[in-house]
């Protein structure tokens, strides 16, 4: 008997057909207006999806990077809340629903699960790919504006995800309210650049002050101890590349690696890592460099070497956005 597909897998082939009768030209031109898009920093106040053409493009690009930065995320997140899986969720600015599907991929079962988008076709679209998903075929996929009148109903489990970036500022701050009004937990994604941590930094400052708990990636709720316009804190994730994605993202490599930046918040005391490796670990002949952001508020630099024993073997396996020490090794 074959093993039931895990999530990511079941993605992949949920994707395979969505650019079946789109002319490869029509494709790489969506593609490359997306790319404009998201990697602009200009808010929008009108749907980018505007067709089925750019939603297959968009679902066939950004589905799969958008669910691996989340996935790592939420993992990240569930490592810090042992034993608290979400009731329900509620996905902001959703799209074709990428961040439900990496919440399906973290905690099993079934729960109510909303997909709010201003979009349509992105709403069709996420509705029919989710048919292939057992814990999403329920799903509700309702169109709703994402901005300052947005109204979120209470939840365990709120996702935002590559959406702060389309707004104002206003917006911003009115839709990260609205979410701490709203939810137990809150988890935020955007791309890992210095303008989408800068507002990650910003909304974790909102959750804060409206009583949250910062479970992931910081090890404390207090400021961020990278000074502004000095660095930015961001993760990254790999994503392996289908024919499909490779086809209109035009590489040729099985793999790219998604930058993204986040922050994950509880109205209830998480338990976060002891410090998170906050960049990608330095392997030298016999010692290990790893970066640390660490409860006293503080970013050092630790060497674990081959003295170090089974630690040593654990920090040669750690990787960037890592807890550290390991619970075995803690």
């Amino acid at each position: 008997m074959n093993a039931p597909q895990s999530p990511a897998e079941t993605l992949r082939a949920a994707l395979a057909g969505l650019l079946d009768g789109l002319p490869p030209r029509q494709a790489a031109q969506a593609v490359e207006r997306l790319i404009g898009h998201y990697r602009g920093a200009t808010p929008t106040d009108a749907p980018i999806l505007r067709d089925r053409a750019d939603v297959a493009a968009y679902a066939a690009y950004r589905m799969p990077a958008t669910f691996e930065a989340v996935r790592s995320a939420l993992r990240a997140f569930a490592a810090a809340v042992p034993g608290w899986v979400p009731g329900g969720q509620v996905d902001v600015g959703g799209g074709t629903g990428a961040a439900s599907w990496a919440v399906t991929a973290t905690w099993g079962g079934v729960r109510p699960v909303t997909v709010l988008d201003w979009a349509e076709p992105a709403l069709a679209l996420g509705r029919e790919v989710a048919a292939a998903n057992p814990a999403l075929r329920d799903a509700r996929w309702q169109r709703s504006r994402i901005g300052a009148a947005l109204t979120l109903e209470s939840t365990d489990l709120v996702t935002v995800s590559y959406v702060l970036n389309e707004l104002t500022a206003p917006d911003r701050a009115a839709l990260v309210d609205a979410t701490a009004a709203a939810a137990q937990a809150v988890v935020l994604v955007e791309p890992g650049t210095p303008d989408g941590y800068a507002r990650i930094i910003d909304a974790r400052d909102r959750l804060i002050a409206a009583g949250f708990h910062i479970a992931a990636p910081c090890p404390h709720s207090a400021a961020c101890p990278i000074a502004p316009g000095t660095d930015w804190c961001h993760f990254s994730a790999r994503v392996s590349r289908s024919s499909l994605h490779r086809q209109v993202k035009g590489g040729s490599l099985a793999y790219e690696d998604e930058k993204f930046s986040y922050v994950a918040a509880t109205r209830f005391p998480p338990t976060p890592a002891p410090s998170r490796v906050v960049r990608k670990p330095q392997i030298r002949k016999g010692q290990v460099l790893l970066d640390l952001c660490e409860t006293d508020e503080q970013l050092r630099r630790t060497t674990v070497t081959k003295r170090h024993g089974d630690r040593y073997k654990a920090a040669r396996d750690a990787d960037w956005g890592d807890a550290w020490p390991p619970a075995e090794s803690s």
